[in-house]
């Protein structure tokens, strides 16, 4: 479910097969994107800002999910509508030209063989395998990093205490020193 927009939804609507779509979204952009078209539909005119009540009110209450319902029909707009588009009755007797079309017999077109997956497999596989040795990778630098600050930590604490003592040297002997009757 996509994540709720703090900025303000709005209603758009466009047609899609035999559907009426309405879904709400922040933004033209956003509807593009759920709609799943890089074509700017709103330019062409096939999408549009929802007008119909109705049609908001169901969107509003499923903000980013697109609600359907059959072209023509006065249902509920629903995430999985039940009506079936209204056609138009055809005319008793077929178009001479359709009687034609009708009259010869068609060959059945020879079906297309699945395409061949391997390579799209064999290049998945490879970016699997690219992104678990950079993982392996990162875990390793970062057990490296740590046992650097492990060691840099435990050097700077033997310099503090090396060097507290290597001052206590030099003022005890400075000590001395003036003692036995030197001068600075």
């Amino acid at each position: 479910m996509p994540k709720a927009s703090s900025r303000k939804l709005k209603v758009f609507q466009a047609q899609f097969g035999f559907f009426d779509t309405v879904l709400a979204v922040p933004s033209q952009a956003e509807a593009l994107r759920v709609w799943g078209t890089h074509r700017n539909l709103f330019a062409t005119g096939n999408a549009r800002l929802a007008t119909d009540e109705a049609a908001v009110a169901a969107a509003l209450e499923h903000p980013g999910i697109l609600l359907r319902r059959a072209i023509g029909s006065e249902e509920p707009f629903a995430l999985h509508p039940t009506g079936l588009p209204k056609i138009p009755d055809l005319p008793d007797e077929p178009p001479a030209s359709r009687r034609r079309a009708e009259a010869k017999p068609k060959s059945k077109p020879t079906p297309k063989p699945p395409a061949d997956r391997t390579k799209l497999d064999a290049a998945e596989a490879a970016l699997r395998e690219l992104d678990e040795s950079r993982k392996r990778e990162e875990a390793e630098l970062e057990r490296e990093q740590e046992e650097l600050d492990r060691r840099r930590a435990g050097a700077q604490q033997d310099y503090v205490e090396d060097r507290k003592a290597a001052t206590r040297a030099v003022v005890a002997a400075r000590q001395a020193y003036r003692k036995a009757g030197g001068t600075d």
